[in-house]
């Protein structure tokens, strides 16, 4: 399998594919109390890689964990430059991705930004509120810096608009499973496995699965069909109420359930 064409993530998953070995992303809100050691405790418990959130005053897609997370960070002082100064001591062997809204991305201006993602060690960015139709300028600096924009598919996307989307995904596409914000909820949205589903017929690019993956079990199901999940709010209510070990802990657990998935 040649990788070359691809960056530093997307090698790593397709990599982690080809070996049948499901793909875990925990997500930590960037300048909480012990968000440097729980990077470093979910890299050493099985993460496959680290979406890191940079706090942000209206984060539209965060539900009420992740809201509060960056409150609390926002309120402590944290902003992209400090956490992006504290990114360059993390010692993982792990790819790190950014996840931040537009806002933060055109104040800084495109190629200053993507620039300060590279020198942090950033590989890749998550940017949910920049439509694809509206992504060129970004993306471009992106590629020309090797910073890999993941790319969003939502469950309302129509058939005819999912290649596109694809098209311009480096790094893995990010299946939304649900309609509405993250949060933890008691079962697996049925359009979880529908939209991995879709995406799997269509694409090469690894498929993940995000927005209400609330536990080991349904991170499980979803990789049944998927290549992997991301994990937000079942990780940052670990961090914010019991703190990086509590993390790690997690992290093992979910690793080992998805290690047991049956592929559909």
């Amino acid at each position: 399998m040649d990788n070359s064409k691809f960056g530093v993530l997307e090698t790593k998953l397709r990599s982690s594919r080809a070996e049948s070995h499901k793909i875990l992303v925990p997500y930590i809100t960037g300048g909480l109390t012990g968000w440097i050691d729980a990077i470093r405790y979910a890299a050493a418990n099985g993460a496959d890689a680290v979406e890191i959130g940079i706090p942000f005053s209206d984060p539209v897609m965060d539900g009420p964990v992740i809201q509060q997370a960056s409150e609390k960070a926002l309120r402590d002082g944290a902003t992209p430059t400090s956490i992006f100064h504290e990114l360059r001591n993390v010692d993982v062997q792990i790819p790190l991705i950014v996840m931040c809204y537009y806002n933060t991305v055109f104040r800084a201006g495109h190629e200053r930004f993507a620039n300060a993602l590279r020198d942090a060690g950033v590989v890749a960015a998550i940017v949910p509120d920049l439509p694809l139709e509206e992504s060129r300028e970004w993306c471009e600096a992106a590629d020309k810096t090797g910073i890999e924009t993941i790319m969003l598919a939502a469950p309302t996307a129509p058939d005819d608009r999912l290649p596109r989307v694809v098209a311009r995904a480096r790094g893995f596409v990010y299946a939304v499973g649900l309609l509405g914000v993250t949060g933890e909820r008691s079962e697996l949205a049925a359009t979880a496995i529908s939209m991995a589903t879709r995406l799997k017929k269509i694409t090469e690019v690894p498929v993940l699965v995000g927005v209400g993956v609330s536990n080991a079990q349904q991170a499980q199901q979803a990789c049944a069909v998927a290549d992997g999940v991301i994990q937000g709010a079942s990780v940052v209510r670990r961090l914010l109420d019991e703190g990086p070990d509590s993390v790690g802990q997690y992290v093992a657990q979910v690793r080992a359930a998805i290690d047991n998935s049956v592929v559909a």
